[in-house]
């Protein structure tokens, strides 16, 4: 088993960033795309997925943790309301919508499968315990 000693090394923050370059290159970067309001909300939300997860991985214990992957879990569905909103407004087309969808729907899961493990397990975080300990309590991204 991997070791994870980085945000680099979890999958799911991985997973998050693929999301946030996806944003970027199908709305954010669209030079025609006028409605700056939306670009911008996108843009910030899919951003914060990613930063929560490291910010939380960050903190080094299991509460917190599990805060930051709720707040990303709900930046998540607001970037999949924003990607709807950007369809019904052929903003993006059905393909780069269904690219978008199938990779929030990935990072959901991972971000719930993580909560639930988080919300489970007996270890406090990294804080409270060894490194050999903080393999197991993060190698659930790794098998997602």
């Amino acid at each position: 088993m991997a070791k994870i000693n980085t945000i680099e090394d979890l999958k799911v923050w991985q997973e998050a960033r693929l999301l946030n370059q996806l944003v970027y290159r199908f709305i954010y970067s669209n030079k025609e795309l006028k409605d700056f309001d939306l670009k911008n909300q996108i843009n910030s939300a899919s951003g914060s997925i990613m930063d929560n997860i490291a910010e939380g991985f960050g903190r080094g214990g299991n509460k917190e943790f599990r805060q930051f992957l709720t707040i990303a879990r709900g930046s998540t569905t607001e970037v999949k309301s924003q990607t709807l909103r950007s369809s019904d407004r052929e903003y993006i087309n059905a393909e780069q919508t269904d690219t978008l969808l199938n990779q929030i729907g990935t990072v959901s899961k991972m971000i719930n499968g993580l909560i639930s493990y988080l919300n489970k397990t007996e270890l406090k975080g990294s804080k409270y315990k060894v490194e050999e300990d903080m393999v197991e309590y993060l190698a659930l991204n790794q098998e997602l």
